[in-house]
This record gives C-alpha cells, structure tokens and sequence, in this order.
C-alpha cells in the first residue's frame, strides 16, 4: 500500500513539514529506515537515529524540536506511538480479504445458527446448537464444539479449539493453537498414592474485546465458570487455571501461569514467566515484573511488584544490592 506524507497527516490529524508528495511503502523501525520507508520516533533514547534516518517519512510528535538538520518529511502528531498504532490498525484494515463464505468443505448442522457475514474455512466444524455472530470470521481447521455461544466481529485463527458450552463475546480474537474450555488440573489424591481424576463441569465466559495468543490455554471451571473480563489482552503461551477470575482490560506478557480459583483485579499488568498461586486475590492496578512469583494475596491497589516470592519492586532492588554485595565480599 502506497501512502503519502499528505494522506498520513489527513488520517491522523497532523501537519506535514517537508515534501507532502513523499511517499512510503513499507513500515521500518527507526535504525532501518531507507528510501520507500516509513518509520516513527517515540522513544528519547532513539533520537540519534532521526539524524540518520534515510526513510521517506518520519512520524514524530508535534513538541519534537530536531537538534540536527533531518533527511525524512516529517509527518507531526499529537502522539506518535498512539498515531503509529492507528496507522498500523488501518493498512491491517484494508489488507482484511472480505471473508463472507462458509466452505462446503467445513461442517456445521441445522441447529448452528450463523449471524451475517459470518465466514467458516475449509475443515473447521461449529457445533450443534452454537451460535455465531454477525460478521465473524472462523479460519480453517478451527474447531468449536456444541451449544457454544459466539459474539459479534470475532477472528478465530487456524487451529482454535472451543469446547463445548463456552461463551465468548464481540470483537475477541484468538490466535492459532488456543484452547477455551480444556478441563483444570483437578486430581483427588488415593489412599494408595495413585490420583482420581476431578470431573470439570463448568465452562468459560469470555467478555468482549478481547485477544488472547497463540497456544494459550483457559481451563473450565470445575463448578460455575472461568472469567475473563472485557478488553483483556492475553499473550502467548499463557496458562488460566480453571474459576480464575481475571478483571477487565488486565494485560499479561508470555509465559504467565495463574493457579485454580485466584481473582485476578481490572486493570493489572503482569510480566513475562509470572507465576501466581491458587486460591489468591490480586488487586486491581497491580503490577507484577517479569518472573515474579506470587504466593498470597494482593490487597492493596497499584503495587507494583518483583522477585518470587513476590515483594515491592523498591523493596526488592534494596535487597538484591545487600546481596550483590555480599556475593563479592
């Protein structure tokens, strides 16, 4: 797709300096910018690279005041990452093919009810009884069971797996390899040391504008359900045990395991390898740094949170210096 210096600053409402006929065709980090590219400068730590810069167009904040003379057309917004992130959501747009066909090489039955618009690839299957909204679109070989109930405006990539009885609301994405609805890790210990499997009867509710990556997995609850609030945004190979309770527009990076039975508060941010144990509560605004490992409750709002077990961050950093020191006495 072919942008202008011109069209940019219409679409995000900015101003142009420099030539407003540059154009772009390709989208470039900052370091790589070459004639044809487009990039944007957000981050201070960057700017040397704006001085160097050989891309056609530069998206910058309107405040940014260049140091040296600078070879791109600047396209200036109120905030460039935010306007960069618009942008990236429009070309993503207008590459969407116009899904609107269900194969005759996919499966479904006389009581699956489809919205409009709703497309079904090759070799996927959509249950008895499941209903799928307006516009939604199923890839191939993606796999929903029956009496599932499916929002308007959802994306389901190849090798999805639903299982029976989920609900999952509008605009939520998910990603190749995910599983809604797998049964917890529920075992009864024997007399004999051997183990008795748990049956899980419950389900998951997914809410609305949510997006969660590839070969994440959220158990069903074993009564009652799993909860995954409204705009929550779930990374890649995440694990959600079965009755947890994450709040709305809560984000965890890769790698993160929460137990059975924990409730999780709105808005919270959780690093890469967090670890968090069962039968917890997490306040909401809680931020958890990479491979932090909680084992009891969180109580208080806006903490933010590091080492395993889990301590405030400044609390910890005191402790790692003492040990540090210690280390090379």
């Amino acid at each position: 797709m072919e942008l202008t210096a011109k069209f940019l600053a219409q679409l995000l409402k900015g101003s142009v300096e420099g030539d407003e006929n540059a154009k772009a065709t390709q989208f470039a980090k900052i370091e790589h910018g070459k004639p044809g590219k487009l990039s944007f400068f957000a981050n201070p730590k960057y700017e040397p690279y704006v001085y160097t810069s050989e891309a056609s167009i530069l998206i910058v904040d309107k405040t940014f005041e260049p140091k040296q003379p600078v070879k791109p057309t600047l396209v200036r917004v109120e905030n460039a990452y935010s306007a960069i992130a618009d942008l990236l959501k429009y070309v993503s747009d207008k590459k969407k093919k116009a899904k609107r066909h269900r194969s005759l090489r996919a499966r479904w039955f006389w009581s699956t009810r489809f919205g409009k618009k709703v497309y079904v690839g090759d070799f996927s299957y959509v249950g008895r009884h499941t209903e799928v909204g307006d516009n939604t679109i199923i890839h191939e070989h993606v796999y929903i069971g029956d009496n599932c109930t499916i929002g308007k405006n959802c994306i389901f990539y190849p090798g999805v797996r639903i299982y029976p009885g989920m609900v999952i609301g509008n605009n939520v994405i998910l990603h190749s390899g995910v599983v809604i609805g797998a049964d917890g890790f529920g075992n009864a210990p024997r007399p004999d040391g051997s183990w008795e499997k748990i049956e899980h009867l419950g389900n998951v509710i997914i809410g609305d504008d949510v997006e969660i990556g590839a070969n994440t997995t959220v158990d069903r609850a074993q009564m009652e359900s799993t909860i995954i609030g409204k705009g929550v945004r779930i990374d890649n190979l995440c694990m959600i045990a079965h009755n947890v309770i994450i709040g709305d527009h809560t984000a965890m990076a890769a790698l993160t395991g929460i137990a059975g039975s924990t409730e999780v508060g709105k808005y919270c941010i959780f690093g890469g390898q967090v670890g968090i144990a069962g039968h917890v509560k997490i306040a909401d605004h809680t931020t958890i740094m990479a491979q932090g490992g909680v084992i009891g409750n969180i109580r208080k709002e806006g903490e933010v949170l590091l080492g395993s077990p889990a301590i405030q961050a400044r609390q910890f950093m005191k402790a790692y210096a003492i040990f540090k020191r210690a280390a090379e006495e």
